[in-house]
């Protein structure tokens, strides 16, 4: 079982209308979305250093 299983699945957004935006509006939703990206890398890595901590902790040579 992967560690990802464990986590609750979320249902994923519909994607927003970007027809009806005008050209500020689309780079305001831009800029929020690699916001968003980079809080996620962030998360990523976190999750990367403390399962490589854990697994350093559980392994013995």
């Amino acid at each position: 079982m992967d560690i990802e299983d464990l986590e609750p699945r979320q249902k994923q957004p519909k994607p927003k209308d970007l027809d009806a935006l005008g050209v500020e509006e689309l780079e305001a939703y831009l800029a929020e979305l690699q916001a968003e990206a980079e809080r996620v890398t962030a998360k990523i890595e976190s999750k990367k250093t403390y399962l490589a901590g854990a697994d350093g902790l559980f392994k013995h040579s």
